[in-house]
């Protein structure tokens, strides 16, 4: 297939004007350089006069056989979450998830609410997403109080979580192959716990997403040394829903078969996700993948098309986690009743 071109850019906002956008919409109009399709590794140099890397794109890397097991083993895991901060934008009212509730304190991407007894709720939330941790997880000190463990839905769901591997193993193999010495730092990290690492990879923790949106956001929780690793499967047709890096006007294309390596700890988001009139047409011909009740008002989950992405990191904290975990958090029969708060709040 050749090489794939390189492409240098710059910093198109500043390090201020950026970060003053957290949890804002990011359209087309910040994208300055064609949007990569093919082959491509994108740089910039640093304040410091380094050239740094700040994505590598493979096109058709991961075999469709792969792409079918990473589907049929995950698509029913992006559940509902209430948790991802900035990600998921501005709180909108208007919705149909909080046009059912009373929201009171609310703050850009969080609000409180009224509880069923008319007390504010304790804690403040964001619109609520198809968007789900599988995996190991670091103890949690609120709430539940849980320790180290694999995450509720991945104990609920072993064996689909263990089918799927191969899949997961592929990404991680494109992974050591694009950016070795990250791979090798966040392999080496994993291995100290490795009773908390996703057999075969340097991942120990995966987020599922199914049409999610982001809004402009940088990673949070996962190893500083290590690098961002996103797959996409696309069923039925639609437009947009780029990965853009706005600072750099710069985005990138993923479909189904395709890998990014990118830096998560840049300002990244993703563009509007449409359907032309084509598309709809198309659409309406698929038989229903899931089995969702429109009215619990979760963004982009009753579309006929899917975007399912996957991102696979190491969590920093997995490193603090205990050598010595009560068996019950690391099986699929243990402690299944107990949810965790990053899943259901």
């Amino acid at each position: 297939m050749g090489r794939p071109r390189k492409i240098m850019t710059r910093k198109f906002l500043s390090d201020e004007e950026v970060a003053n956008m957290e949890g804002t919409w990011i359209d087309d109009s910040f994208i300055k350089i064609p949007v990569v399709t093919t082959n491509t590794d994108v740089y910039y140099i640093d304040e410091n006069g380094i050239e740094r890397i700040l994505l590598k794109f493979r096109k058709e890397c991961i075999s469709q056989n792969l792409v079918s097991t990473g589907w049929h083993s995950y698509k029913n895991l992006a559940k509902p979450s209430r948790g991802r901060g900035a990600s998921a934008g501005p709180i909108d009212t208007e919705g149909t998830y909080w046009k059912k509730r009373k929201i009171v304190n609310t703050n850009k991407w969080s609000t409180g609410y009224l509880k069923s007894d008319g007390e504010v709720s304790k804690m403040k939330v964001n619109n609520q997403v198809a968007s789900n941790p599988i995996g190991f997880y670091e103890s949690s000190k609120n709430f539940c109080k849980l320790p180290c463990r694999l995450t509720h839905f991945t104990r609920t769901n072993y064996d689909n979580y263990t089918d799927g591997l191969p899949f997961i193993q592929k990404i991680d193999s494109m992974f050591q192959k694009l950016i070795p010495d990250s791979h090798g730092l966040q392999l080496e990290r994993a291995n100290q716990k490795a009773h908390l690492k996703i057999p075969g990879t340097a991942f120990s923790t995966i987020t599922i997403n199914r049409n999610f949106r982001t809004a402009l956001h940088r990673d949070a929780g996962d190893f500083k040394g290590g690098f961002g690793n996103l797959t996409v499967i696309r069923r039925g047709k639609y437009h947009g829903g780029y990965t853009v890096f706005p600072q750099f006007g710069v985005a990138v294309d993923v479909g189904s078969c395709d890998f990014l390596a990118m830096d998560v700890h840049q300002w990244h988001s993703n563009t509007p996700i449409y359907e032309t009139e084509e598309d709809k047409k198309f659409n309406e011909t698929l038989e229903p993948a899931f089995k969702d009740n429109p009215e619990v008002g979760t963004v982009g989950i009753y579309e006929k098309y899917t975007r399912l992405t996957f991102v696979c990191y190491l969590r920093e904290k997995i490193a603090k986690c205990p050598d010595d975990i009560d068996e019950r958090f690391l099986t699929k029969s243990g402690h299944s009743k107990i949810k965790d708060p990053v899943e259901v709040i």
